[in-house]
């Protein structure tokens, strides 16, 4: 019993992947106590998805292609960076937006937040 996954892989690196979702009610029940909770928990928490599902959810899959990696693949590039419009730095920081940066009282206030 497991997942259905797949991986795009392309010169040993991974370039897209997906899956499909779980659409069965027991199936659904199994994997969750699988991962330790009871069925009286999983019902608790997920109840609500294990009652949809009772429903008939129809299987729903999907792929997603990591274009970038591709590019960085067919370029002969060694890093995803060279071929990112806008990289981010090892730190998370973007140079063209000098993100992240300090947020202002404004700023804060318009989205109705505050620091404690």
């Amino acid at each position: 019993m497991g997942s259905c996954t797949y991986d795009f892989v392309m010169d040993g690196f991974e370039a897209g992947g997906g899956g499909m979702r779980i659409h069965d009610s027991a199936l659904q029940l199994k994997m969750l106590e699988f991962m330790g909770f009871t069925e009286e928990r999983a019902r608790a928490q997920f109840g609500f998805l294990m009652d949809a599902l009772e429903f008939g959810a129809p299987p729903m899959g999907g792929f997603a292609l990591g274009l970038d990696r591709v590019c960085m693949l067919l370029a002969g590039c060694d890093s995803i960076r060279d071929v990112m419009a806008f990289p981010k730095t090892s730190s998370g920081s973007d140079l063209m937006s000098a993100a992240p940066s300090e947020v202002s009282m404004a700023q804060l206030k318009e989205v109705g937040l505050r620091l404690m």
